[in-house]
């Protein structure tokens, strides 16, 4: 039997689909909304998924990139939030990665001394303050500590940690860093030193550490959680010395903002909502290439000076590549859809480029495939 030219072409077409056109083919690219959805991080209520009527949502409607779990409900005043022990922690944290379409990612405040939500009177390891490591100052008993913390996080299934502090004791009696020991040192050198060796313990267990709180929160008078701080009179430039030696290493790591006000770097917004500190000075200067995080966007500092829709697009033009609105100053079991909304109409009306997203998007799904690989 002879074939024809048409015949020959059919033969060949089969083949071909037979070694190439059966291949998996490529993901799709994501979309705008699912890409806004990754940039954002929030905190719920409730012990278990079932406990929440809006997170499983959040997480597989909106694409939510990470949560971050607290110990107490400031709203309500109660101990009854996330976590209650041990296995029930880790039982959660499994929960949130499984409905999860993508890696997540699942933060706390565990610094140690008064900032620890992972406390001993819920049978977890206690674990010491930074004012107490500065005092000690000693290299082999800082890493016992690092590596304690680290591996009860890693057993967790915590992945990002928002510690270690790496703002000076400038002003021992600052109500939020000196006054409740969360700050290793007034010396940029000794800060550097010992948040390096948290750093280095956090990445051997598949933890993000996130040093802050950018530019410099040490100086301040007054608490950002109830109000502005202004640090214009009292930030020094030297508490810009942990950032640079440790952006310099080799260390990855995150980077949280500070809602605090200087006139010198910024004569109109907070630091958070300043292009002026979180690009031009930390991207541009100081050469930061990794994900940067918001303080919590709810915080009064922000929530009574801007409002909603202010703040995120400030924020998001300032630099930030994650959104963390902890829903423990108020709560929100909405904010998610909210925020997508408010970011989707910026984005249409031109006061945010969607390049940013999508320059954060990719800094995020970095992080997260560090993670995956870790």
């Amino acid at each position: 039997m002879k074939f024809t030219k048409l015949s020959l072409v059919t033969i060949f077409f089969i083949f071909f689909c037979n070694s190439s056109c059966s291949q998996p083919v490529a993901e799709q690219d994501p979309s705008l909304e699912e890409k806004i959805g990754q940039i954002l991080m929030i905190g719920f209520r409730g012990f278990t998924v079932d406990d929440s009527d809006h997170i499983v949502r959040d997480l597989t409607e909106y694409h939510l990139g990470g949560v971050i779990l607290f110990d107490y409900d400031v709203p309500t005043s109660t101990p009854e939030r996330n976590i209650h022990s041990f296995e029930q922690v880790q039982d959660l944290n499994s929960q949130l990665q499984k409905i999860s379409d993508r890696q997540l990612l699942i933060a706390v405040d565990q610094e140690g001394g008064r900032v620890a939500r992972l406390k001993p009177t819920r049978s977890f390891q206690p674990h010491v303050s930074a004012g107490y490591i500065g005092e000690i100052n000693n290299s082999d008993s800082t890493r016992y500590y690092a590596s304690s913390m680290s591996a009860q996080l890693e057993k967790l299934g915590f992945n990002i940690n928002f510690a270690p502090v790496v703002d000076l004791n400038i002003n021992p009696q600052n109500p939020v860093i000196g006054a409740i020991d969360r700050s290793f040192s007034e010396n940029p050198n000794l800060v550097t030193k010992h948040a390096s060796i948290f750093l280095d313990e956090f990445e051997k267990h598949g933890i993000t550490g996130v040093i802050k709180h950018f530019p410099g929160h040490g100086s301040a008078w007054n608490d950002s959680h109830v109000g502005m701080a202004d640090v214009t009179e009292t930030w020094e430039e030297s508490e810009l010395k942990p950032y640079q030696k440790l952006i310099k290493s080799e260390h990855k790591f995150a980077i949280m903002t500070a809602h605090v006000f200087n006139e010198n770097l910024d004569m109109e917004h907070p630091a958070t909502l300043s292009k002026a500190v979180q690009t031009d000075l930390l991207r541009d200067q100081l050469k930061f290439k990794g994900v940067l995080f918001s303080d919590d966007m709810q915080m009064e500092a922000i929530r009574s000076f801007y409002g909603l829709e202010a703040a995120i697009k400030l924020a998001i033009n300032a630099g930030v590549d994650v959104l963390v609105f902890g829903n423990n100053s108020v709560y929100d079991p909405d904010i998610v859809p909210k925020a997508v909304q408010i970011i989707l109409n910026h984005i249409e009306s031109g006061e945010i480029e969607e390049g940013q997203i999508d320059e954060s998007y990719e800094r995020v799904q970095a992080l997260k495939e560090r993670l995956s690989d870790g």
